[in-house]
């Protein structure tokens, strides 16, 4: 009668269905040393649970570190940032002044003049390509109110 009652248990913890009570049947039943020959496959299975039972952890776990010493490495880390930042800074900065000061200053009058006649004669062609363009769109605009006769 117990061999039919442990092969119903077996097929409803295989599908899921057990009580914690009903496996804990099975781990005495499989643990035991009266277990039928045809059921002698799933003795591992549930030997398995009184073997790893009885193993204890005894490695070590590492202690974190206290909070002061995480915000003091994240205090230090951001005082490292600020100081690259201020850096970069003032590097970029003082190669910019002197790039400005060597902009537009000219001993001579006459160079000076020569220098201005060319940049506004290069303005002037600029702005000439600009109308041109300007004057296609128009030309465009004219013939298309040709063709399509607004009502």
């Amino acid at each position: 009668m117990e061999l039919y009652k442990i092969e119903t248990l077996l097929e409803k913890y295989f599908e899921g269905e057990t009580t914690i009570a009903e496996e804990n049947e099975l781990k005495r039943y499989f643990s035991s040393e009266t277990v039928a020959p045809h059921l002698q496959q799933y003795q591992a299975l549930f030997g398995y649970y009184a073997t790893e039972k009885s193993q204890n952890f005894e490695r070590e776990l590492p202690l974190q570190q206290s909070k002061k010493s995480q915000i003091k490495w994240i205090s230090i880390a951001a005082s490292i940032v600020v100081l690259l930042g201020v850096g970069i800074y003032a590097f970029n900065n003082l190669s910019a002044e002197k790039s400005n000061e060597e902009l537009g200053t000219y001993d001579d009058p006459e160079e000076a003049f020569r220098e201005t006649q060319k940049a506004l004669a290069m303005l002037s062609t600029n702005v000439n390509v600009g109308i041109e363009s300007i004057q296609y769109i128009q030309n465009y605009e004219n013939t298309k109110d040709q063709i399509f006769i607004t009502e």
